[in-house]
């Protein structure tokens, strides 16, 4: 009984010690998630106001032959794939991969039809052993990620749609609505469609050299602009994720404790009652 007792009590003071990781976790989360929510709202203004002009130029740059506005034939897909480098983030990387693993099921018969351009460890990790066609990788993001963080992965995406090597380009993240909620999220990025009410707007500049080389130059910086929040977008997801995992496994672990403090007690007083049986029963055998 004794040996039950010690072990019974080493497992409180392991939980308690567990609980004690878990809640700092979260605090660390809560504080992460505050600065990248902080930065994500504040990207999405600049993803719209880059929208307008490239609108606006489009509104006067009529049938714009530009590859990134022209659809073709679909031969090969790319998929850009935003997870964590970190785990105990709760169903955030396992949620994001189920949604691109299945559509990719849907989409496509064979590996030579796809290929994904993936950021963080944990895709790459679970792409990588399952042998996916992995195009291009980022690992080791810093915790506030800059868009020279991202701009080689998203310019080597944008150029390969340029260069015909893909011919569609989906962005695939999970999109922060709150710490409770993120949804992941497989949208089309290449090629661009057309920004609705461009016909709709008065032309009061002059470009130089023209509409169509402004065009140009913008239409792969609003790609590579769009993969920047979405990345924002799922940092701010990560951190949400996580502190309401890490906020789960405190209540878990409180629980636990609870339960297990009152298995303990029980056992002490089980203990208490036989050695004061025993005794009781030393006594009345020396009568």
């Amino acid at each position: 009984m004794a040996k039950g007792i010690r072990e019974i009590r080493r497992r409180i003071k392991s939980t308690k010690n567990t609980r004690q990781i878990t809640k700092a976790m979260k605090m660390v989360a809560a504080a992460k998630l505050r600065r990248n929510q902080e930065r994500a709202e504040a990207a999405r203004p600049y993803a719209e106001k880059i929208q307008d002009v490239i609108a606006s130029i489009a509104s006067g740059t009529s049938g714009s032959k530009h590859p990134m506005l022209q659809s073709r034939p679909i031969k090969k897909t790319g998929y850009i794939v935003i997870t964590s480098d970190r785990g105990l983030a709760g169903g955030y990387n396992a949620n994001m991969i189920r949604a691109v693993v299945n559509t990719i099921a849907e989409k496509h018969k064979s590996k030579d039809e796809y290929g994904i351009f993936v950021i963080g460890r944990k895709g790459r990790d679970f792409f990588s052993k399952r042998n996916y066609p992995l195009l291009e990788e980022i690992t080791g993001l810093k915790e506030n990620p800059s868009f020279a963080d991202i701009k080689k992965i998203a310019g080597t995406a944008v150029q390969f749609f340029a260069d015909e090597k893909i011919d569609e380009l989906y962005l695939c993240y999970n999109k922060f609505n709150s710490a409770i909620s993120q949804v992941p999220t497989v949208k089309r990025l290449l090629p661009l469609e057309a920004p609705e009410g461009s016909k709709e707007r008065n032309m009061d500049y002059e470009y130089e050299p023209s509409s169509e080389e402004v065009l140009a130059d913008l239409l792969p910086k609003y790609a590579e602009t769009l993969v920047y929040s979405a990345l924002l977008e799922a940092k701010a997801s990560e951190e949400g994720s996580r502190m309401t995992a890490m906020g789960n496994a405190t209540d878990n672990a409180t629980e636990m404790i609870s339960k297990y403090t009152l298995i303990y007690n029980r056992a002490r007083q089980a203990a208490i009652t036989q050695e004061i049986s025993e005794i009781v029963a030393g006594a009345n055998a020396q009568v």
